[in-house]
């Protein structure tokens, strides 16, 4: 069992270090651990100074965001062979002694993806600005709701993920991926929990890079669960706007007709604004239905990608024990191919059993009359 920890780091100098050294080498079920940090393009010797600690280093050209450097850390770790990755900010706010207990959850098989909770508990709240505990509370409301699943902190990068998770991953921002991960996963139907844990509210050296400006985090955090919550419920995107649209645009050229025949007067503003509203539903409708049917072709296309890196990365499972193939009985056995996962070898054995040049039958001679 390989534990893989990503520690993502910008300008990060003065506590990178710290954070490598204590990252735990022993856990229990645990036989191997791997510490890399991931520098985003460090204008300091945050690289020299976690070499120094111990740790391998990854780093960018230039700085390219934290969601970049998250999807970074997972292409790593899966070419490491991780059966868990577990990721933390060099930054300090979070104890890398806790990593035992967060991955308590995935090695036990209870979870896919188990989160750093900083306010499940309220003995565990940190200090923080009211501002950023607000739109914490405000993201976690919005994510429980879109997941229809109940989450306390859903902005917390001490994480860890098991290998099946991190083949499921499909993330496309590079601003930040906390948000994003949890509805790429929780959509998915992978089964995520939250671990209460102590963390610091404020951080020791330095600013927050994705949270300084809070306005323009929120916005563009914001940005970021609407069009994932656009690309996985496209129906409900488009198609719950265009209800009450609908109802008012109807109400309003009702409510003209009606007068009409009372009056025979028409209130034009009344129907041309109920003809406008009920012509953006039709539109928004229509926008909704294409949009669920381009929604099945994207999910093909993922089930395509994920198989695609069982293949070229490997599965959990495959690496841990060899996999057996029972020959059917009209055929012969499969040849043996290792290194490969469980769905690719079932998929060659299933072609290899089959055999389309199955003779013709022979020609069924009728007595001549």
């Amino acid at each position: 069992m390989r534990l893989v920890v990503n520690i993502l780091a910008y300008n990060e100098e003065a506590t990178v270090a710290s954070v490598v050294r204590a990252v735990p080498r022993e856990i229990s079920g645990i036989d191997e651990v791997i510490v890399q940090v991931i520098d985003d393009g460090s204008r300091d010797r945050t690289s020299e100074a976690a070499r120094r600690a111990g740790a391998e280093v990854i780093s960018h050209p230039r700085n390219l965001g934290v969601g970049t450097a998250f999807q970074t850390g997972v292409r790593s770790a899966l070419q490491r062979g991780a059966d868990i990755m577990v990721n933390i900010d060099g930054d300090g706010q979070f104890d890398p002694m806790q990593i035992p207990e967060l991955v308590r959850p995935v090695l036990a098989g209870q979870a896919d993806f188990a989160t750093c909770s900083r306010f499940a508990r309220a003995s565990l709240v940190p200090q923080m600005p009211k501002a950023k505990r607000w739109g914490n509370r405000v993201f976690a409301w919005f994510i429980s709701k879109l997941i229809r699943q109940r989450f306390y902190d859903v902005s917390c990068g001490f994480r860890a993920y098991s290998r099946e998770a991190l083949l499921r991953l499909s993330l496309r921002e590079n601003f930040t991926y906390t948000h994003e991960v949890f509805l790429d996963l929780g959509v998915r139907g992978m089964r995520i929990v939250e671990v209460p844990l102590a963390v610091r509210g404020v951080r020791e050296h330095g600013d927050s890079r994705v949270a300084r400006n809070l306005v323009n985090y929120g916005l563009r955090t914001m940005k970021i669960i609407l069009r994932a919550y656009r690309d996985y419920r496209p129906l409900r995107f488009f198609g719950m706007p265009s209800i009450p649209l609908a109802i008012i645009g109807a109400a309003l050229m009702a409510y003209c007709v009606i007068n009409f025949l009372f009056t025979n007067e028409w209130i034009k503003w009344a129907g041309f604004t109920g003809a406008f509203l009920f012509s953006i539903a039709m539109v928004l409708a229509f926008v909704a239905i294409i949009a669920d049917m381009l929604d099945r072709l994207r999910f093909v296309q993922e089930e395509l990608l994920y198989f695609e890196r069982v293949r070229h990365y490997g599965a959990g499972e495959s690496r841990a024990q060899p996999v057996e193939i029972s020959p059917q009985p009209a055929a012969a056995p499969p040849p043996p191919v290792s290194g490969r996962p469980p769905s690719v070898l079932h998929l060659q054995a299933a072609l290899t059993n089959y055999d389309d040049s199955e003779e013709e039958p022979e020609e069924i001679r009728t007595p001549a009359s």
